[in-house]
């Protein structure tokens, strides 16, 4: 009988605890926009502007520049491949080679562009590309972290042709929340590179 007055007494005190107990409301955490991609699909570029040809995602626009901060440009096949819905953009400007010291002096370019990334980078990586039976050789440049190109090439026939290639974002690089976008758009970047043939 004694025990019940002393049951009794500590049940109440634990419900007195509990009942002072605030609910406190916690903001949901910031949630990342929702993309809706594309459906992978390629077609040939074959702009007459250029001697060359690779394929190209079937959502993209291609834009002709015809215009560098108000000069005309070094080549008639500078062009930009437009993603829209993503917001991304891959601008390629072509250079003629017409010496070995040109060529050096480009690749030296495309070294310095990829490295200007470098303040913000983690880390840059270098990928080589040598595809002798098409006579393309040359670097991809994958550089990790909040820089504003991500993604960056330079292709060559080390006599002739020159085109260099950087995937932009139109907006605010947050790394963790454009990964996905980026990895979708670095495949199209890769189909570029990996189909590009000189004619």
């Amino acid at each position: 009988m004694r025990r019940t007055p002393f049951l009794a007494a500590v049940l109440f005190l634990l419900s007195g605890l509990t009942a002072c107990e605030e609910y406190v409301p916690v903001p949901k955490p910031r949630a990342f926009p929702k993309v809706v991609y594309p459906e992978k699909a390629y077609a040939p570029f074959d702009q007459s502007y250029c001697h060359f040809t690779f394929d190209m995602p079937k959502y993209a626009l291609v834009e002709h520049d015809t215009t560098f901060f108000g000069e005309k440009p070094k080549s008639d096949c500078w062009f930009n491949i437009s993603v829209p819905d993503l917001n991304a953009k891959v601008y390629c400007s072509y250079y003629p080679v017409t010496s070995r010291a040109r060529l050096d002096e480009l690749v030296q370019d495309a070294f310095t562009m990829a490295q200007k990334h470098n303040i913000k980078a983690n880390y840059i990586e270098e990928i080589p590309v040598h595809r002798q039976a098409d006579r393309v050789h040359g670097i991809v440049f994958s550089i990790d972290g909040a820089a504003a190109s991500s993604y960056q090439f330079f292709l060559t026939d080390s006599t002739q042709n020159f085109l260099r290639g950087a995937l932009y974002f139109n907006g605010q690089i947050q790394p963790d929340s454009m990964a996905p976008v980026l990895s979708f758009m670095k495949q199209d970047v890769n189909r570029l590179v990996e189909s590009l043939k000189w004619q």
